[in-house]
């Protein structure tokens, strides 16, 4: 079965073929990066009309590098949430006005799901699995039993991972993207230079869930307070102990999973599944099997909404032309515990 995946949830307008949820035979990834750095951050009436702009060539493009118009396509999958309304909108109007001028069956995605499925575009994993998805939006540890049944054990209290990287580095003007700057900068700083506080979730039982409005607020308005003074105070060092201190408090909570479940496959996904220390860290603990997706499939794209897709509609999932947008999932928020 080939699916065609349109992806427009924040500033990525993308579209992908994809062949029985596996062969990704085109991705097409055109970004606004550009158009929003100047604000060091996504501007979201920007982005929709980009995306309105963008859409259409964006698909021909895959459909061409595919090498089939839509008559070599057996379904179509779009992200219908969560994200931005306006972008959504875009994306969701557009699949659903192809499907109708085709007679292609359609189905709305979920971007975070999807994010889960795109490592296992290249690699076979069997479940169960512990899933670790971490982005500018999400921060969340689960227990993944098939394509789109989760169970999501740990997540964050306030700011996703992501969003903490990226108001650190606009704050210092680090750099825009937030998280690839941190990123490049940290390879050359030394992460002793500063030593973050590690959050203490004392309320209720928050075993595997993560905090990141302290270190953040410590970053932007506390830095002499934890900043060794033999160490010269560089952009560098900065995101070097920044983004230590991010990434080790999720990868503790990640090995309590791991080791209370006993589950050893963990399945990265999301964009900070890039981050090079986040990979290098769950790296030592060699009795995991630890599979992150390819870089480029790390930050948002259509591939994985394509794969997942091909999962749905395989099932006999449709969606109708009354199908909506929705900027949030509220089924993300881990179950309080009794």
């Amino acid at each position: 079965m080939t699916i065609l995946g349109i992806e427009s949830s924040c500033d990525e307008c993308a579209a992908a073929v994809v062949i029985d949820g596996r062969r990704v035979v085109s991705s097409v990834v055109a970004t606004q990066i550009a158009e929003h750095a100047r604000y060091d951050g996504v501007v979201p009436e920007i982005a929709s009309r980009l995306h309105t702009e963008w859409i259409r060539d964006v698909a021909e493009r895959a459909l061409a590098e595919a090498g089939t118009g839509m008559s070599g396509i057996d379904g179509i999958a779009v992200t219908a949430r969560p994200g931005l309304a306006g972008s959504l909108l875009v994306g969701v109007s557009f699949a659903k006005a192809l499907a109708w001028s085709t007679g292609k069956p359609f189905v709305g995605v979920n971007h975070v799901l999807a994010h889960l499925y795109a490592p296992l575009l290249s690699e076979d994993v069997g479940y169960p699995f512990i899933g670790l998805i971490v982005s500018g939006g999400h921060t969340l540890l689960c227990r993944a039993d098939g394509f789109d049944d989760i169970t999501v054990l740990g997540t964050t209290i306030d700011d996703a991972i992501g969003e903490a990287f990226d108001k650190v580095a606009k704050h210092y003007g680090l750099g825009y993207p937030g998280g690839a700057a941190i990123d490049r900068l940290a390879r050359s700083g030394d992460a002793a230079a500063c030593r973050f506080p590690s959050a203490n979730l004392y309320k209720g039982e928050h075993r595997y869930d993560v905090s990141y409005s302290g270190i953040k607020t410590a970053a932007i308005r506390q830095l002499d307070q934890f900043w060794n003074p033999a160490y010269e105070r560089t952009d560098a060092n900065l995101a070097a102990a920044f983004e230590k201190a991010a990434v080790d408090m999720l990868a503790s909570r990640l090995i309590k999973v791991v080791d209370d479940t006993g589950i050893k496959t963990v399945v990265a996904g999301g964009g900070v599944a890039a981050n090079t220390y986040l990979r290098a860290r769950l790296a030592r603990r060699t009795d995991l099997r630890t599979i992150f997706p390819p870089l480029s499939l790390c930050g948002d794209n259509a591939a994985m909404i394509a794969g997942l897709g091909y999962h749905m509609l395989a099932r006999g999932d449709r969606d109708g032309l009354g199908l909506n947008a929705s900027p949030r999932v509220a089924a993300f928020k881990r179950a309080a515990s009794s």
